[in-house]
């Protein structure tokens, strides 16, 4: 009778079943994935298709080189153009630091400084060891598409949010940065997308990084994402193609900080 009393109290103390997040107000063709301090993922919407990875692959580079490029100091100054390569902004960005540069989408800047990081990585490790060191990471948004070879691949545009060469997806990516693995980068990203203020003195203020890349095989239309988290929540928004950065950052905004403040 004891043990059957036991068994029973146990049973009485497990955990009833968690309820999932209530869940987000999306509109036609949008998708996003979430997770919260558990680091439990939900999808809702298309969040399993790829696409094309854009902007956010400057968020491999900052996870690769980012702590020594912020700790160097290095700045930049981008005219528009690099030989045959064009920035985003036609104009160029002017000086820029390396938050700046990942606020703006300055691709010319992130350019510039992996070419040199890759130089270095040659020289300090040899080519095998350098080539290894850079698909640690983007091997994830990589899948068979890069050809087998020695040392690091040519840095073109396609690194720096150009083309599909990279891809991946609202859950895919979301599954990446909730990784613990990936912590120390998470804090990196929240520390260069928040202002001084926000990031010193307001605790679960949200970070956001919005891109909008062309669609594949249609470089005329853009498909925007945001990406943001505020230490609590960490979320990945896709919108329909035709929508641009500013549209992804203020959906992002009403999907998620707007419902976050809802009573």
């Amino acid at each position: 009778v004891l043990a059957g009393c036991g068994a029973g109290v146990a049973l009485a103390q497990e955990a009833p079943p968690k309820a999932p997040p209530p869940r987000p107000v999306l509109l036609p063709g949008e998708s996003l994935a979430l997770a919260g301090p558990d680091l439990e993922v939900y999808r809702y919407g298309d969040a399993a298709v790829e696409g094309p990875m854009g902007a956010f692959s400057q968020l491999l580079w900052a996870k690769l080189e980012g702590a020594a490029w912020e700790s160097g100091g290095p700045s930049f100054k981008c005219s528009g153009a690099m030989g045959p390569y064009r920035c985003t902004n036609p104009r160029g960005h002017g000086r820029v630091d390396l938050a700046r540069a990942l606020r703006e989408d300055c691709r010319l800047a992130f350019l510039g400084w992996a070419r040199m990081s890759a130089q270095r990585w040659a020289e300090d490790y040899g080519d095998g060891a350098a080539r290894a060191r850079m698909l640690d990471v983007f091997q994830p948004f990589l899948a068979r598409r890069l050809p087998d070879a020695e040392g690091v691949p040519d840095l073109g545009p396609v690194w720096f949010g150009e083309g599909d060469l990279l891809r991946t997806s609202p859950e895919a990516l979301l599954r990446w940065l909730a990784d613990p693995a990936q912590e120390e980068a998470v804090r990196l990203y929240r520390r260069l997308l928040l202002s001084f203020m926000d990031e010193t003195f307001k605790e679960n203020a949200w970070w956001f990084m919005p891109m909008a890349p062309a669609v594949a095989r249609d470089s005329a239309t853009t498909q925007a994402w945001a990406v943001g988290g505020n230490g609590l929540v960490l979320a990945v928004l896709r919108l329909p193609p035709g929508s641009t950065r500013e549209e992804a950052l203020t959906r992002f905004k009403a999907v998620m900080v707007g419902a976050g403040k809802k009573k």
